[in-house]
């Protein structure tokens, strides 16, 4: 097979299996599993053949016009560059370990054979984009995504937390592919043609014509798309799905194609230095007040949300000082170790059986009841915490040095402020990601109270998916940053020595307060009153819901108000705790600014229409009605009533030709 018949078989072969598993789930259960795995599992087979024959070379490229549109013309095409290539195998990697997974978590679920297929159907749709040479094509796959991510975050749609949960992450995205679908549109004017090709050849002899409203207009979509503020407050609330989701939108899906389609057509934001300050900023806030929101959350998927946002804040940070193939390195090695950290905190809600660290924290023995969990958590969290040698670690400094350089007026390749911006953003964001980090493993792992209930052993498939995703998580970065930069556009990605130094001392001293915060609050809470309601944890079992517990879902929410005496995050943050525990209440700005008026403008809208407009129809209808009640008291059919009428009209009339023949 060629290539580009590989390449084409790559999205196809999820798609095929989603449209199976849709038409079979009911009729034939027993095929749901394998339509679920194989053709993943395949498609992860094509993608690693397509990257091995593109080989960071030149890029594959081939096209079909769709169909005559008399105008810009629409493609079916395929463009496939290193960054492309690399990807494509993390998404078909992700997603077969999601689906191995999800056998095990989710096999009482009766539901399961429509998430199965919904899993392989978003798969198809990133490949898709990944894969795209055309911007429309990619819009495809950019759509279905959000089309599917309403689902799969709604999957228990019983609960009215995921009910909410999937509209707001629909309607946020979609607040900003609007603008996205616009901008692109302005981009294939200017361009006269929607292939990616094309577009960067316009881009680089000049033809944009309003380069800095194009890039700001794609900016919005990216932002609702990759979680960056201000659209990203729908990412903490679709944790409400189920956890193998959440692994596979942070980790390789959903939240990775904004941050994938600036890669890819960096240039057209590079001509617009403003448009790259911007990036710079709206980078930095999400960072560091992602991290901050993330240290205060009970719910351990939430932490893991925010830790997400602040990683695509690091991606975002890369791309604004210039540096794609730091930015997908990131992304390559953020892929690996968030889907591990996700699905070890499954095992973990499962065996607990609660999302609460407050909770888990008033609980002992979790580290022995999950040990492989335990170990492979713990290796996701120090590459989280870009500890040297993990993964995280490399591909952090690579942003960090990126930046430096840029910050140095080394590089023409973005401002010098943007660059001073994501510095100083990303030292901070290293020094809190590692609190944040510590501070999940001491209280999931290291509590003091009775023994949770037991839940039952894991299944193997989700045991061996944990130990598969640690393998990259540990040693991907060490290997990756001397090869990616053939893959890519030959800038090194190796770190420097005055960002690492800078930036792993100040993950240590993120980690030395938080434990000397966590050693005192546990000193404290055990001599005080709550400190002997954290050694009776059974009292709080009766908050956890037991059919949430029997479906391997956790109770979500559950204990998430309860304050826990022995968090570090509250002697460290003080006061600014509670606003960052909200997620510095962007959402209640939203609801005065925006919720608030509609809402109003709406209930007007209702009361015009009820009292000004119903009002009028029905006095519109009154009047003939009344009009014909008196012509038919008229209409008696008696004829000396007619006659008699009939004389008094001529006596009338004759007066008032008298009257009128006397006044004249």
């Amino acid at each position: 097979m060629t290539t580009t018949t590989l390449a084409v078989l790559v999205p196809l072969l999820p798609f095929l299996g989603a449209a199976a598993g849709l038409l079979l789930g009911r009729t034939a259960p027993g095929f749901v599993r394998p339509l679920a795995i194989l053709p993943t599992l395949a498609s992860l087979v094509l993608a690693v053949l397509v990257a091995a024959r593109q080989g960071g070379g030149r890029a594959v490229d081939a096209a079909t016009e769709l169909t005559p549109t008399g105008s810009v013309p629409v493609e079916l095409a395929l463009h496939i560059d290193g960054y492309a290539a690399l990807v494509a195998v993390l998404v078909a990697t992700v997603a077969t370990c999601v689906q191995l997974y999800s056998t095990g978590y989710l096999r009482e679920d009766p539901r399961y054979p429509s998430y199965a297929a919904l899993v392989s159907l978003f798969t198809s749709a990133m490949l898709l984009v990944v894969y795209s040479g055309d911007l429309i094509v990619l819009l495809v796959g950019w759509e279905v995504m959000g089309i599917c991510s309403y689902f799969l975050v709604g999957h228990y749609w019983e609960t009215p937390e995921a009910r909410a949960a999937s509209l707001k992450a629909f309607l946020v995205t979609k607040l900003g592919d609007v603008p996205f679908l616009i901008g692109l549109f302005a981009l294939a004017a200017d361009a006269g043609s929607f292939r990616i090709t094309t577009v960067l050849t316009t881009v680089a002899h000049g033809g944009l014509h309003h380069p800095t409203l194009v890039a700001l207009l794609l900016l919005a979509g990216v932002a609702g798309k990759s979680a960056q503020f201000p659209l990203h407050t729908w990412l903490p609330d679709a944790m409400a799905g189920p956890t193998p989701v959440s692994a596979l939108i942070h980790a390789a899906t959903m939240v990775a194609a904004g941050v994938y389609f600036v890669a890819r057509l960096l240039p057209v934001f590079q001509a617009s230095s403003a448009a790259m300050t911007v990036l710079a900023v709206m980078a930095a806030v999400t960072m560091a007040g992602s991290a901050l929101a993330a240290l205060a959350q009970d719910d351990i998927k939430r932490v893991l949300a925010y830790s997400t946002i602040g990683q695509l804040g690091y991606m975002t940070g890369a791309l604004a000082v210039g540096a794609p193939g730091a930015a997908v390195f990131h992304l390559l090695s953020h892929g690996a170790f968030k889907a591990l950290l996700f699905l070890a905190a499954g095992v973990v809600i499962h065996a607990a059986g609660t999302n609460s660290l407050a909770a888990m924290s008033r609980t002992g023995g979790l580290r022995e009841r999950v040990p492989d969990a335990y170990w492979t958590m713990t290796v996701a969290l120090l590459a989280l915490a870009a500890i040297p040698p993990f993964s995280g670690f490399f591909s952090k400094e690579s942003v960090l040095g990126a930046a430096e350089r840029v910050a140095d007026g080394h590089t023409a390749h973005a401002p010098g402020t943007a660059g001073w911006i994501v510095l100083v953003a990303g030292l901070l964001t290293a020094l809190l990601t590692a609190a944040y980090a510590l501070r999940l493993w001491l209280l999931a792992f290291h509590g003091r109270g009775a023994q949770a209930p037991d839940h039952g052993r894991q299944p193997l498939a989700m045991n061996a998916v944990l130990w598969a995703l640690a393998v990259p998580s540990l040693a991907f970065g060490g290997l990756a940053f001397r090869v990616l930069p053939d893959w890519f556009d030959g800038a090194s990605l190796a770190p420097t020595t005055a960002t690492s130094v800078l930036g792993t001392g100040l993950a240590l001293a993120g980690g030395v307060l938080l434990y000397g915060a966590w050693r005192h609050t546990t000193a404290l809470a055990a001599r005080t009153p709550m400190g002997a309601v954290a050694a009776h944890p059974e009292a709080d079992a009766g908050l956890v819901e037991a059919e949430a517990i029997a479906t391997h879902r956790p109770a979500y929410g559950d204990l998430a108000g309860a304050p826990d005496p022995a968090d570090p995050a509250r002697l460290l943050l003080g006061p600014l705790h509670r606003h960052a525990a909200t997620g510095f209440h962007l959402d209640a700005v939203y609801r005065t600014l925006f919720v608030r008026p509609v809402l109003a403008g709406a209930s007007l809208v209702r009361f015009l229409d009820r009292e000004v407009v119903e009002t009028y129809v029905r006095g519109a209808g009154a009047a003939p009605r009344l009009l014909g009640a008196a012509v038919r008291r008229a209409q008696t059919g008696n004829v000396q009533t007619y006659v008699s009428a009939l004389l008094a009209g001529t006596v009338v009339l004759a007066v008032a030709v008298v009257l009128v023949a006397t006044g004249a």
